[in-house]
């Protein structure tokens, strides 16, 4: 046989190696199925007056994992601007959603009220930068979230004991509002880059009031009783570098419980890295997660 032949079988044997390798890796992905739930709740505003909507929710699982499922949410942000939040894309959080879908979890990603798809009036304004007042808005959140996993848990197919929460900026706040409220069957709170008042524009690193939130987390530690991770890059332009660290100071001499995972700075803005590069911080998280019991 010539060397060019030999060398010709090798080429075609590899390049059906890299095909089965991309079926594969093909199928694979195929197995996380996406679809749209709509989940009544109801929540009281800072103002006393009661909100119930549909909340328009994504959810991810993976067929081929074993049942009943670790469930898992995750809380969005919220956008600076009113037109912003009306235009919500909760598809960006789906390669996330899709990565706790092949872990094992079932993942259910929702539209608070007021934001789209699911509508309805703002509940989370905190009010003027001068006078803030957090708490209500946190608390709506959490609620939501509860009301979200209750229904959740209806289903034959999702255990009823095994619960992940987490959020990213004012949805990482959420979670560490779900953890003062110490709910069962949840095992770990989840929080990326969570605080408000911030504004990357306007205010780079400065958020608004931020001693208000580090009495609202130090009163969160408290009553928290389950473990919570709170993920900052140096680099957050709408929270900052300092304040987050202040915060879980507070929350842990109250009493909470948790780990801080300062990351390096990260792009041009750091707060953004739950999207942006989960790369940064996946393995340490997982590593949590699995400590917890909730996926092998």
């Amino acid at each position: 046989m010539g060397t060019w032949s030999l060398w010709h079988r090798r080429q075609s044997a590899l390049a059906i190696l890299v095909l089965l390798a991309m079926l594969w890796c093909a199928a694979s992905e195929a197995k996380v199925i996406e679809e749209t739930l709509s989940v009544p709740v109801k929540v009281t505003d800072r103002y006393g007056k009661e909100h119930a909507h549909d909340l328009h929710v994504l959810v991810y699982y993976d067929d081929a994992q074993p049942k009943p499922y670790p469930v898992a949410v995750i809380g969005h942000g919220r956008a600076a601007y009113p037109e912003q939040r009306a235009s919500q894309q909760l598809a960006v959080y789906a390669g996330n959603a899709r990565w706790l879908a092949r872990l094992g979890f079932f993942v259910a990603v929702p539209a608070r009220i007021g934001y789209a798809p699911t509508g309805g009036q703002d509940i989370e304004d905190t009010g003027p930068c001068n006078n803030k007042y957090y708490p209500p808005a946190y608390l709506a959140g959490a609620q939501q979230t509860l009301q979200l996993l209750a229904a959740l848990r209806q289903r034959t197919d999702i255990a009823p004991t095994k619960g992940l929460v987490l959020g990213q900026s004012m949805g990482g706040a959420i979670a560490i509002t779900v953890a003062s409220l110490s709910p069962r069957g949840i095992q770990l709170v989840i929080n990326f880059a969570g605080g408000g008042g911030g504004n990357a524009e306007s205010q780079p690193g400065n958020p608004c009031a931020p001693t208000r939130l580090q009495k609202m987390f130090g009163d969160y530690g408290k009553t928290a009783r389950m473990p919570s991770l709170w993920v900052y890059t140096e680099n957050d332009m709408w929270m900052g570098n300092q304040h987050p660290k202040e915060w879980f100071a507070a929350f842990k001499e109250n009493g909470g419980q948790g780990e801080y995972l300062a990351l390096p700075a990260n792009g041009k803005d750091g707060h953004g890295v739950f999207i942006r590069d989960p790369k940064a911080w996946r393995a340490q998280v997982l590593e949590v997660i699995r400590a917890q019991g909730l996926v092998e």
